[in-house]
């Protein structure tokens, strides 16, 4: 499976937050702060650890994600700590619509004796 590049990783937290947060894509770039740029909220932040521990299999101690303040560094995280197979979705972003994983609007479900 394709590794996640650095793009692929900011445009989902860029979409995350931008829809949590009801803003323009555009707003949001690598050095913007959570907290003063986005005035986001801990519930906020919270979700966005949640989606980014579901998408990519990183775990994130409360300690960890509270030194990390701006969007790139939330990316260079999951860089450094996403184990090579993609995640626990089996790499939705990377490797197309993710399969074993959750059910969602990615996903790709099948009755039993439907073909591809």
């Amino acid at each position: 499976m394709a590794a996640r590049t650095r793009e692929q990783v900011f445009a989902l937290v860029r979409a995350h937050l931008a829809d949590e947060l009801d803003l323009e894509p555009e707003a949001i770039e690598e050095g913007t702060r959570f907290r003063e740029d986005l005035e986001a909220d801990s519930l906020d932040l919270y979700t966005l650890v949640q989606e980014l521990e579901d998408t990519y299999g990183v775990s994130m101690s409360d300690e960890q994600a509270a030194k990390i303040l701006t969007v790139g560094q939330a990316v260079d995280f999951v860089l450094a700590h996403a184990p090579a197979g993609g995640g626990a979705n089996g790499g939705g972003l990377a490797g197309g619509p993710a399969r074993g994983g959750r059910p969602g609007e990615d996903s790709e479900v099948r009755l039993p004796g439907e073909r591809e």
